[in-house]
């Protein structure tokens, strides 16, 4: 996780339909939450089409006195209003991180259950089928078009273009610049910084920049800075010029000019359900729950991998075989290709490949080092010499990875976990990199997801240390779904 999604919204006693829009125009943002809102209305009325041809067919109810023709739309208007009610049309919400999906399901959860109670209640004889079909596909279906429309506008905001928030940045000159590298290291999610405000005796008597960030006052004046750039956000980050009081009083200045203010904790990378605020003496004290190295959900995890890789490798034979054909006929030398990796604790194993390089590879490596396209400890290389014509088609599409199955089943790997590294690259580990041993390595994970190949050193380092602190079963599902897609888009793959 970035410093993006661990803005804490400052408490303010304005609601986001009770601001005015003052001098911020935000008809891009408001425009995509309408398209929300005829696209979740179409998918409901799918949704209770399909759950009434899948009840009753082409005939009308036996016997029923309820008049299905009137019952719909009031129960479109009904989940339409449950989901405005869960703030799933929040604009703090859409757009980014996984809340918006929690809402989506909680809304359409809570109302099939007041139905459901009402219904018995009141001994209303609507067809449980028909309401039972019909939440299931309009939940799915409201997910699924949440997901397209959110796809959508991270490729607009990756090209600059689409709504995003304007952010003024507030704070010390090092943490200014750390929290702009960690907005525009993720672009799409919709934080676009416009200024920054630092201390009055940072300030020069001519104009400054921060990088490419114009310095557009002090702390002095932050609201008025806010309006003259545009900016619709504050971001606060740390400063020891910004005490509690002078916080709490540029809130209270915020209020009613349609100017968010949140507020960026100096501790990163930690997943949301770690964090909890806790309000001590007037203080919302952060606290941060230990991870997880073992337990029950450990437990779990391992018997979900075993039982996952044995699915996969009967239902991948086929394909196993043809591929070991393949590079058997393309070129000399084993089908397979062993090579000693470390897991979890520092224990060495042997990982499983299809080879995809010529027999002699590591003895080029020596005369291929000063190529190395990539920074600290592995070695990349777009057009390496090495790879054969069957192993470049494998690792463009990631098949040379499946016989790693037989690691996961053997319980020496993760099918979600860091990228399994070689002894050489674990001598030279520092104390923070080694985190990285506390749990399997995976046969994808978030660097897979991310660009892989494509990744520098350090973002490949942080996302396995991101994944170590604060790994999930849903983390786990959500990767292994987004890995199809990096793998059909073949990004960083080489």
């Amino acid at each position: 996780m970035t410093a993006a999604t661990l803005l804490t919204p400052a408490d303010t006693s304005a609601t986001p339909e009770d601001r005015p829009s003052g001098l911020v125009a935000r008809a891009d943002e408001r425009s995509y939450i309408r398209v929300l809102v005829v696209l979740d209305t179409a998918v409901l009325i799918i949704a209770l089409l399909v759950g009434y041809v899948g009840r009753f067919g082409d005939e009308e109810p036996v016997g029923s006195k309820i008049p299905y023709v009137l019952v719909a739309p009031g129960l479109v208007l009904a989940w339409l209003i449950s989901l405005k009610a869960l703030g799933c049309y929040d604009d703090r919400v859409v757009g980014y991180g996984a809340d918006e999906y929690r809402r989506v399901s909680s809304a359409s959860l809570r109302l099939a259950g007041a139905i459901a109670i009402a219904g018995y209640i009141a001994d209303v004889g609507v067809s449980r089928g028909f309401l039972g079909i019909s939440f299931a596909v309009g939940t799915v279906g409201l997910e699924v078009t949440r997901f397209a429309a959110r796809k959508r506008l991270h490729r607009a905001r990756s090209k600059g273009a689409g709504w995003s928030r304007k952010v003024l940045v507030v704070g010390d000159t090092a943490h200014v610049l750390e929290l702009v590298h960690t907005l525009r290291r993720e672009p799409y999610a919709g934080y676009q910084v416009v200024g920054a405000c630092i201390p009055d005796a940072l300030l020069a008597p001519v104009a400054q920049r921060l990088g490419d960030v114009p310095v557009v006052g002090s702390f002095r004046g932050i609201p008025e800075a806010a309006t003259a750039i545009g900016a619709d956000t504050v971001a606060v980050t740390a400063s020891g010029e910004l005490t509690a009081a002078r916080l709490r009083r540029l809130g209270w200045q915020l209020e009613g000019t349609g100017v968010d203010l949140v507020v960026a904790p100096a501790l990163t990378d930690v997943a949301g359900p770690r964090i909890h605020t806790r309000p001590v003496a007037g203080l919302p004290l952060i606290h941060v729950e230990a991870p997880e190295f073992r337990g029950a959900r450990k437990l779990v995890k391992g018997f979900v991998d075993r039982s996952m890789s044995s699915v996969a490798l009967l239902l991948l034979l086929p394909l196993i075989a043809v591929i070991a054909l393949a590079v058997k006929l393309d070129s000399r030398g084993p089908v397979l290709f062993r090579q000693v990796r470390v897991g979890r604790g520092g224990q060495e194993f042997g990982v499983f490949k299809f080879r995809t390089m010529v027999v002699n590879a590591d003895a080029l490596l020596a005369e291929l080092a000063v190529r190395n396209e990539t920074d600290g400890l592995m070695f990349k290389m777009r057009d390496d010499p090495r790879v054969t014509r069957v192993g470049r088609l494998l690792r463009k599409w990631s098949l040379d990875e499946l016989p790693q199955l037989v690691n996961v089943l053997l319980g020496q790997m993760s099918l979600v976990g860091p990228r399994p590294p070689l002894p050489s690259e674990v001598a030279r580990y520092d104390g923070d990199v080694a985190r990285r041993l506390l749990v399997k390595p995976g046969m994808t994970g978030l660097w897979q997801v991310s660009g892989r190949s494509d990744l520098s050193w350090e973002d490949g380092i942080r996302l396995d240390l991101y994944y170590v602190e604060n790994w999930s079963l849903a983390a786990d599902l959500t990767i292994l779904w987004k890995t199809a897609g990096a793998v059909l888009n073949s990004r960083g793959a080489y």
